[in-house]
């Protein structure tokens, strides 16, 4: 059950389009400002407090649920379609399929499409992208597997201002991109005709679901993607999940999480690994590509991108981060073979 408490804003730390992230009582907590409207230092609010008090880690923070110093507050909105429905904070955000003058491409018309099962990953496929393929519109399509709201992403807000990422678009519940759509398979295609992708990146916002189960995880929807992908005439790429240091056997090498993802999959999908990579023969029906990778870490620096994986950086965990670029690699190769892009 959720637990919620007043509190005084004592200080404002930042604030962004969407996100203000500040302290009750000296203690951290982010507002939605779309959702709630901004606070100020003074202001008595109620506070969601549940993440603490379970000891989550990426979701770990406060979330202010109203501003007791305001009686009312609206935000109109740009359409019909509502997200986070039936709760307490359902928003009208609409949706390009409702905008006038939308009309949806007859497909995909061979885009690749980079499946992501954790945020993280975005980062790498985005600049290895970059580089090697520097004129290519790369646009991120955020699921709902995670968080939902993109504003409390700073590796997206990094990404955006570090032009690796031409636009955003939110799905399913999650909300606040660029464009929002209503299921995955709008979303992709809004990702082209709307945001002009000639790469779509898609993924869970941070702070994935996990359990112990063969299917009880959120990065189980890259099976999903490569369906939809496919299904509307994209060519799907699948980042593969890898670690040489977490310490669950599950994870450790290519992860289990993977496996699940390509053996869920009704359609298939190119593989993105490093040059030189083994392949377990529980991938034989997918295609492996095997690709050069620059140095993650050296990469990463240079592109002022600062990310890592369960506090792993890419010194610590080299190869999760050589596997992730690979797939920015490979996107970047399809696009080649088409003589420079869509």
């Amino acid at each position: 059950m959720p637990s919620f408490r007043t509190a005084l804003v004592t200080r404002v730390r930042s604030e962004r389009t969407g996100l203000q992230r500040v302290e009750v009582d000296g203690q951290p907590a982010f507002v939605l400002t779309e959702l709630i409207g901004p606070v100020a230092v003074g202001d008595r609010v109620v506070v969601n407090t549940t993440a603490v008090e379970l000891g989550l880690g990426t979701g770990g923070w406060h979330v202010v649920h109203w501003n007791l110093s305001r009686e009312t507050w609206s935000r109109p909105g740009p359409g019909t379609v509502m997200k986070l429905r039936y709760s307490s904070l359902q928003t009208d955000v609409g949706a390009s399929e409702e905008a006038p003058g939308y009309q949806a491409p007859d497909g995909l018309a061979g885009t690749p499409v980079v499946a992501c099962a954790l945020h993280s990953q975005v980062a790498c496929v985005a600049a290895v992208l970059a580089q090697v393929s520097p004129a290519t519109r790369a646009v991120y399509v955020m699921t709902d597997a995670a968080a939902l709201p993109l504003a409390v992403s700073d590796l997206v807000a990094d990404l955006r201002a570090a032009d690796l990422l031409a636009a955003t678009v939110t799905c399913g519940q999650a909300f606040g991109g660029d464009h929002e759509a209503v299921t995955l398979h709008s979303a992709l295609e809004v990702a082209v005709a709307a945001a002009g992708a000639q790469v779509v990146i898609v993924g869970p916002g941070p702070g994935g679901v996990g359990t112990s189960s063969r299917l009880g995880f959120g990065g189980l929807e890259v099976a999903g993607v490569i369906d939809a992908a496919s299904r509307l005439g994209g060519r799907p790429v699948v980042a593969v999940r890898f670690s040489d240091a977490d310490i669950r056997p599950r994870h450790r090498g290519i992860s289990e999480h993977t496996v699940a993802a390509l053996w869920a999959a009704e359609r298939s999908a190119a593989v993105a690994v490093p040059a030189g990579a083994a392949w377990p023969a529980s991938g034989e029906r997918h295609t492996v590509v095997e690709v050069d990778v620059p140095d993650m870490g050296d990469l990463l620096d240079r592109v002022g991108i600062e990310v890592t994986t369960m506090g792993r950086s890419p010194a610590d965990d080299p190869g999760f981060f050589r596997y992730a670029g690979a797939a920015g690699a490979a996107a970047a190769a399809m696009l080649a073979t088409d003589g420079g892009g869509r």
